[in-house]
Order: structure tokens, then sequence, then C-alpha cells
């Protein structure tokens, strides 16, 4: 930090597996890239080049190469993973990840039906050659699916071999986690809660209302994901109680 204040909240240093930022990369240049890098690569954990964008991404071996040389894991949205189970091509996704020397990926069924003893077959399959993240929830907001279902789907994914779950929530912050106006969905995240090991969560919050809910609710070191590149140094001041929205929640009983 450039400077020293008292009082400020004890962060989890990278590489960190809590406390830990998912960017969401909607498509950013060569150039955008490398210089979110130099502004961002210390408060940044791994990148999700969000659903199919790296289909259609320009220099993207370049790209990667780029967030690789920050020590920045790199992951293709769990989009693409589910257009490619659709077309029946899951080898020819396999060779992606190898084309481009992924180590994590995301296996997810938001858009497709998919049952859920074969999604935990792909997780176990992937997970013996790269880090899998799962995704559990539907991108379709008329969907809702019980609190008792999210824990089993979670559970049963870590148990398939997925080293953190990911709260669905889209990058508009609009499903699964959140009802349709963006407030959280408190009664589910809170029993979710009682079952999966916060440590083990990915929380898709991708605004500022929701990530500051669940840092006050979980604290500094809480997991955010489908964070956006400029919202990178915002959160990080969230979380450090240095914003408005937890300045007082983390200041303690300093008295003036």
């Amino acid at each position: 930090m450039n400077y020293e204040l008292k009082n400020i909240p004890v962060r989890t240093e990278k590489p960190r597996t809590t406390g830990f930022t998912m960017a969401m990369d909607k498509g950013l240049s060569l150039r955008a890239t490398e210089d979110f890098v130099d502004s961002c690569s210390d408060f940044v954990d791994i990148v999700k080049l969000g659903w199919a964008t790296s289909y259609v991404t320009k220099n993207l071996a370049e790209k990667i190469a780029v967030y690789r040389e920050a020590g920045i894991p790199v992951y293709l949205g769990g989009t693409l993973f589910e257009a490619f189970i659709v077309r029946d091509q899951f080898d020819d996704y396999r060779r992606v990840l190898d084309k481009y020397g992924l180590e994590y990926c995301e296996v997810s069924d938001g858009s497709i039906s998919l049952n859920h003893d074969r999604k935990c077959e792909y997780i176990s399959t992937l997970a013996k050659d790269v880090t899998v993240l799962s995704e559990v929830g539907s991108k379709d907001a008329a969907k809702i699916i019980p609190p008792y279902k999210w824990i089993e789907q979670m559970q049963t994914e870590l148990d398939a071999g997925a080293w953190k779950v990911i709260g669905e929530a889209r990058e508009g912050g609009n499903v699964g986690l959140f009802r349709d106006s963006g407030e959280v969905r408190q009664g589910l995240v809170e029993e979710i809660l009682t079952q999966i090991p916060e440590e083990r969560i990915i929380w898709e919050a991708p605004i500022k209302a929701q990530q500051v809910w669940f840092i006050k609710l979980l604290g500094t070191n809480v997991n955010l994901g489908n964070i956006s590149p400029t919202e990178i140094i915002p959160l990080e001041t969230i979380r450090l109680g240095l914003r408005g929205d937890t300045f007082d929640h983390f200041i303690g009983e300093i008295k003036l």
C-alpha cells in the first residue's frame, strides 16, 4: 500500500483460496488487458473470459499469455462448455483447453438441461487434468431452484472433484442468487451456508450493493466473482472499509 492506515481489515495474500476475486473479462483488447493487469493484478485471483467471448476474441493466445505472465489464471466461461456439450463435442472442448494451456475450467448447466449425474461425470473427468469450478443455478429468471437442491448439487459437485462451486448470478446480477431486482435471496444464501463451507463457494456479485451485502455478512475475505475489470479496485476498497458502504462496518470504536 502507498501509506499506512490503522484498523484496516487483514486481507489474505496471493495465492489465495479465500478472499478470492474472480474478474469477468467480456472482451478486453490486448492493450486493455495489459493496462488492466498493470493496475489490478495484485487484487485479481482468476479471470473468466465471459460466456463464449473467447470464440470471437482477437489475439486470444496473446491475451492469455498476458494474464499468465502476471500470475493470473484464466478460464473459459461455462456457457462455452455448454455450447460444446450440446453439440456433442466434449473431446473438442478438452482439446481447446490443451491448445491454450488452460489449467482451470468451468462446468455449468445454466443454459441447457443436463442430467446432474452426467454433469458430475464431466466434472470428474475434467478434474483429472485441470482445476474445475462448477456453477450451480439457472440463467433462466423464471426457474427457481429450492435451497435444498442448491445444497445437494453443490455438495455432489464438490464430491465429484470441483475445487470450488460458483453461485450463479450472470453478469447482470439478476438471476440465481438474486431476484430480478438484484436483491439478494437472503434465505437461500443463509441456508446454503448451513451445509456448504463458505471457503468452497464463489458468490457471483457483479453489482456493488451485492458485494457490500456479502462482505458485511461474511467479512473481508469472502470469495466474489463476476467482477468487472473497472470495479476491481473499488471492490478492494469496499473489502478494506475504505468506501462509504463499509466504512463504519470495519472502523470499530475509534473516537475522534
